[in-house]
């Protein structure tokens, strides 16, 4: 038998290794940007060309390489920092992985010009499929410029994996962002097919944050500031009314590299605890320094995950300085440690709880029943709760034979994992005549066949507005209203890039908005049976909420457009309505394929069967 174990041609090694060094674009430019900074570069301009599928390029005017360096730093293993096993734990540069710069040679077509100040002229390198093609001197200005041009050329099957444009652009802007937030001392663009996105100009930390996250954060920071022997941090948070349903704004940075660790986001909500609603997040962009030696940065393949010496330490240092920085600001509210008189004058407070007390609180029925193991199990007949219990029992079996058959017919249905009810006909639960009565401005009720129901108005709504959604998204478009005066909207560039991809569905929803340069939209026309000249907040708060379901892998891009718009336009809660308004919202709900709940599962309504009512009263 001949030999069968030999070793891998160094191109198809290269591809391999790019595998785990560059899974789209963005993270070629991660690599590119991060070496460039690592070169003692003040300026850096970034280009890509179709969502840098097409191209990839980053200039700098850094220190530039010699001939040499050109030609090793597209060997595999290849690199400038680290000399020993010692130099793994005390790293502080950017970009060190030797496998980078081999890897985006192995899957691109790569060309490169650089030149060291002291040298005369520079060098030319072209590179396709981890072969040397050309190699020859040039004259060019000092520092490096490096293409890559049609990425996954030679890897078809991995080209076919990409995002749409509009979502690898998105990938590029968040990675360029996250390097240009670091080093707000160095100038950065970034230009797509040639035209600007970013234009970042050299200033401190503060001006960085507002040109990129916009100028409604200007007078909104909280300056956080701490040091000690163990570990600096500083950068910023925003006030809690910036808050927000998605964590977009949200950085941490370790010696200047960004990582994600859930473990430190918790110690800054904690810090915001009570401060903001519970489903909000707040604004953060802080950085830690700490010694090198004292955590692991070789845990996770991007580095965008590292181990800490002692995580406890680094949690409660992190939670204290933004607890800290919130008071010293007076965000926090003034902290009062002296009882109010009237609670230390109650009962509970002034007077023991004596003996003869503890016996007869003990001895009752209610205290046995929650203080057993595994008390559902052990309701006793004497117990304060055996009413509830008659009343769970009570109908069981027409429970389960009535729920069965609502799962049969639920098979036939289609989305039929929303439905949580048992199937009954619409007309049946439907609310009947003109009876109708809104209670605390939130809930309608109505009288039906079997007893009466209870519509949650904010979620019927919801059902209503997405089905409606869904058809126009299907074939049948939403008219649009022109506007007489349209609106100009301008955001931030990471929702440039979102809000373009979502034009021709918003189209097709009754919106027409068109781009206007320079980050800027016109907003042209909105649906007809939308109230007018409110669709400048609509938008942002369409794109926040949007946001919101950005980590929700199971959704694709139209259905949360959908349920984002379903949400932001349906009546809230707390709002009155008259009674003709209430009939249109029940006829509506009952009309739609899906009316026992919305989108995300809530109940639309709840009923209450006459015959249940008569045995919970016992008749």
């Amino acid at each position: 038998m001949p030999d069968i174990v030999q070793l891998l041609p160094e191109n198809i090694a290269n591809q391999i290794a790019a595998g785990e060094v560059i899974q789209r674009p963005a993270s070629a430019v991660k690599e590119l940007l991060e070496n460039a900074v690592d070169a003692g570069a003040t300026e850096i301009k970034l280009f890509v060309n179709d969502a840098g599928k097409a191209l990839i390029q980053v200039i700098d005017n850094g220190h530039g390489m010699s001939e040499t360096d050109a030609r090793m730093c597209f060997e595999r293993h290849a690199t400038s920092k680290i000399k020993n096993i010692e130099d793994l734990f005390h790293i502080k540069t950017m970009g060190f992985r030797g496998e980078a710069l081999a890897s985006i040679a192995g899957v691109a077509q790569v060309e490169l010009k650089t030149k060291k100040a002291e040298d005369i002229t520079g060098t030319y390198i072209a590179i396709e499929n981890s072969v040397v093609k050309m190699q020859q001197p040039v004259a060019v200005q000092q520092g490096t410029s490096i293409s890559m041009k049609n990425l996954f050329f030679n890897v078809p099957a991995r080209r076919n994996f990409l995002k749409s444009n509009a979502s690898e652009l998105r990938h590029i802007v968040d990675e360029f962002i996250r390097v240009a937030m670091a080093f707000p001392g160095i100038f950065f663009s970034l230009t797509s097919n040639g035209q600007q996105v970013f234009h970042l100009e050299k200033g401190t930390l503060k001006q960085r944050l507002v040109q990129i996250l916009g100028n409604n954060y200007a007078a909104k920071l909280v300056s956080v500031q701490e040091e000690t022997d163990y570990m600096n941090i500083y950068g910023f948070v925003g006030k809690p009314e910036t808050a927000k349903k998605t964590r977009g704004d949200q950085y941490f940075f370790v010696n200047n590299r960004f990582i994600k660790s859930a473990y430190l986001n918790h110690a800054v909500m904690n810090a915001f605890s009570d401060m903001i609603a519970k489903d909000s997040f707040p604004m953060y962009t802080l950085f830690i320094d700490i010694d090198p030696s004292r955590l692991d940065i070789n845990v996770h393949p991007t580095k965008q995950e590292i181990k800490f010496e002692d995580e406890k330490i680094i949690y409660a240092f992190v939670q204290s300085a933004v607890k800290h920085a919130l008071a010293q600001f007076s965000v926090t509210p003034t902290l009062d440690f002296d009882l109010d008189i009237a609670i230390q004058q109650s009962d509970a407070v002034s007077k023991p709880f004596t003996d003869d007390k503890r016996s007869a609180a003990t001895s009752s029925s209610l205290f046995k029943t929650f203080t057993q193991k595994h008390q559902a199990h052990f309701i006793e007949s004497k117990s304060d709760l055996k009413r509830w219990g008659a009343e769970l029992q009570v109908g069981s079996e027409e429970l389960q034979a009535e729920t069965q058959s609502g799962f049969d017919e639920h098979e036939r249905k289609e989305n039929s994992e929303y439905s949580l009810q048992p199937y009954q006909k619409k007309e049946d639960k439907k609310a009947t005549g003109n009876n109708f009565i809104q209670l605390h401005n939130t809930f309608i009720i109505g009288e039906n066949k079997n007893g009466f129901i209870a519509i949650h108005q904010q979620n019927a709504h919801e059902r209503i507005l997405y089905e409606r959604f869904l058809n126009a998204i299907k074939g049948k478009p939403i008219a649009t209203q022109r506007s007489l005066f349209p609106a100009a909207i301008e955001l931030v560039t990471g929702d440039t890039v979102l809000l373009n991809e979502l034009l021709d569905d918003l189209k097709l929803l009754g919106y027409l908005v068109e781009p206007f340069g320079n980050n800027t939209f016109v907003i042209q026309g909105s649906p007809a049976d939308v109230v007018q000249g409110n669709e400048k907040a609509t938008l942002e708060k369409m794109l926040d909420q949007y946001k919101h379901f950005s980590n929700d892998i199971k959704f694709n891009k139209r259905e949360k457009l959908l349920r984002t718009l379903a949400w932001q336009q349906s009546v809230k809660a707390g709002t009155a309505l008259d009674h003709k308004e209430m009939e249109s919202l029940i006829n509506d709900l009952f009309e739609c394929e899906m009316p026992n709940c919305t989108p995300n599962g809530k109940p639309c309504y709840l009923e209450f069967k006459k015959d249940e009512l008569d045995k919970m009263f016992g008749r």
